[in-house]
């Protein structure tokens, strides 16, 4: 892998992903391909067949066509590949969709559920080279499934194959950085600052630096429901009231004058 380095235990349960997404496509970062050399991404593979007519349709039999032919062929990766696209744009499709919040709904989240597993299947055999274009659609499979560290997996895998773009890099120091793969991220990040140039180097560091910012709020209140909803005080009673001892008395009495 592109940075094979793993700390301790992933966090996949940050909820700011779609944050993240915001800022990186809201700021102009290529984000899943679009306009980078890696094309095939969520959005090149929703852009003209997203919706639940006659292409959502034949997108649905295009699927039941790949699972009859990744049975017919299970050892064959191209066929599991096939499968595995097939599986996210279907999961893209209007119905798919929850239109209240635009995040997958639950029929969708089943879809990316079986294309990781067909992912699985595909990585098993051991293709050489893994296809980028499949492993930019799984970023997003995995992102809409809480998974980050298997998005980080699957985006080192697009990054390798595009590894003069400093915007896939710092695609995947956001991520990394959401599911606690600091060093990865730190490693991705100074990458991605050593490949760009002028403006667009300065995009990438405003970007990622939201994007812990985001994280950072998040922990401190995280920090503050756990500690009882005080900032910085646990809890604990001010100083000086709450029946605690007087400044500078630490709990013994007060010596008094001789008489």
């Amino acid at each position: 892998m592109l940075f094979d380095l793993r700390g301790g235990g992933r966090r996949r349960t940050i909820q700011v992903v779609y944050v993240m997404l915001a800022i990186l496509m809201g700021g102009g970062l290529v984000l899943f391909g679009i306009g980078g050399e890696v094309q095939g991404g969520l959005f090149d593979a929703f852009s003209e067949e997203q919706g639940t007519g006659a292409a959502g349709g034949q997108l649905e039999d295009e699927l039941q066509q790949a699972e009859q032919a990744a049975q017919a062929r299970p050892r064959d990766p191209e066929a599991w590949a096939n499968l595995v696209r097939l599986r996210v744009q279907v999961a893209g499709l209007g119905e798919n969709i929850d239109a209240n919040t635009g995040q997958f709904a639950q029929s969708g989240r089943g879809l990316l559920r079986q294309a990781a597993q067909a992912w699985e299947r595909y990585r098993a055999l051991d293709p050489d080279p893994v296809d980028p274009q499949v492993a930019t659609l799984m970023v997003q499979a995995f992102t809409g499934l809480n998974q980050l560290g298997d998005a980080v997996d699957a985006q080192e895998i697009v990054t390798e194959a595009d590894s003069d773009n400093p915007r896939s890099y710092a695609q995947l120091a956001a991520l990394a950085y959401q599911a606690g793969e600091n060093r990865i991220a730190d490693l991705a990040r100074e990458r991605a600052l050593d490949l760009a140039e002028g403006d667009e180097r300065d995009l990438i560091k405003s970007q990622l630096d939201a994007v812990q910012q985001q994280l950072a709020a998040q922990e401190q209140q995280r920090q503050q429901q756990q500690g009882g909803g005080v900032p910085g005080g646990g809890g604990a009673p001010p100083p000086g009231g709450g029946g605690a001892p007087a400044p500078g008395g630490g709990g013994q009495p007060t010596p008094q004058p001789a008489p």
